[in-house]
């Protein structure tokens, strides 16, 4: 990017940087945990028409890629501590200062919600579309991160807030529900936008789940990785999982698309098994956090994963893999 990539460093993201990353002058930053904490590392990488669409608010797409992997750390049961972010151009972009100024004012507001900072990165032209790439530090009491592993046999399976809605929202985005209201559709693009991780729970969950992930992919696909891991199955009761009032109205004109429910993605809720002797501490943890958490089904001794419908009948489709990154 030649000399306007400094002059867009210094102006943008310097402001942003935390103790230890030296104003972004240095090759790289120094970072101290503090006594008694391990640190967690995660990182994703959004891509435009993939993750995000190129003309949406660059403010949005910053505190979306914030956002989902703040997601992750809550998983762990981390808190934020800093990141390093990469950002690659294409080459034929237009008034990326102007671009940076609205990217780097929605940073801030997360910034500013989250109380993490920006530790250092790149910034980089490209032959093909935008991309942002977001590694996130956290930090974890010693030998308390929670794990996908570890769910047994007759553990509850809870999810956190409500599913779908992003999914649904993306669909109304892409002009599949013309129909609806744009008090409906409004909700569920916001939550397409600005995903809401769950850090607060995460951070609870430590000796009272026996897995934990977010889900980014889908309910199915993402209840599948628990379980390989766990060397278990599960079984949930699909009219057990949490919607919102909107999807809930959406599906009252389109309920062919039921299978967004647990095939969408985008969630960004937390998943997590415990022992049916946890329930009353969960119950304690979503009065403390006015957050709803659903118990939707149970971990099985058989190995595979079913959706049960009012008859009994399994909804999961073979290919109902959820999001496939390939």
């Amino acid at each position: 990017m030649g000399s306007g990539e400094f002059d867009l460093i210094s102006r943008y993201l310097a402001p942003l940087s935390g103790v230890g990353a030296y104003g972004l002058t240095d090759d790289a930053a120094v970072l101290t945990p503090p006594e008694g904490k391990d640190l967690v590392f995660t990182k994703d990488a959004l891509i435009a028409e993939v993750h995000f669409f190129a003309a949406d608010p660059p403010d949005l797409i910053a505190r979306k890629a914030m956002r989902v992997n703040l997601s992750d750390l809550a998983a762990m049961g981390a808190e934020p501590l800093g990141y390093l972010l990469a950002l690659a151009f294409p080459k034929d972009m237009k008034n990326i200062d102007g671009w940076m100024a609205k990217f780097s004012a929605g940073l801030k507001l997360d910034q500013e919600e989250f109380g993490w900072f920006l530790y250092g990165g790149d910034t980089v032209v490209t032959s093909g579309p935008l991309m942002i790439s977001l590694t996130a530090i956290g930090i974890v009491d010693k030998g308390q991160v929670l794990r996908r592993r570890g769910a047994k046999p007759g553990d509850n399976i809870y999810v956190s807030g409500t599913l779908g809605d992003a999914a649904f929202g993306l669909k109304c985005l892409k002009g599949e529900f013309t129909s609806i209201k744009t008090s409906v559709s409004k909700p569920l693009i916001d939550r397409y936008h600005m995903p809401r991780p769950r850090l607060g729970l995460g951070r609870k969950l430590f000796g009272i789940a026996t897995a934990t992930m977010d889900i980014s992919d889908g309910l199915a696909g993402d209840l599948r990785h628990i379980c390989a891991l766990s060397g278990f199955g599960a079984e949930i009761e699909a009219e057990l999982i949490p919607l919102s009032d909107d999807v809930g109205k959406l599906l009252e004109s389109f309920p062919a698309y039921k299978n967004l429910i647990w095939n969408g993605g985008d969630d960004y809720e937390l998943l997590f098994t415990a022992p049916k002797d946890m329930d009353d501490k969960i119950e304690k943890i979503a009065r403390n956090l006015d957050l709803a958490l659903t118990k939707i089904g149970h971990i099985t001794l058989e190995k595979n994963v079913t959706i049960q419908g009012r008859d009994g009948i399994n909804l999961l489709q073979n290919n109902d893999q959820g999001f496939r990154h390939f």
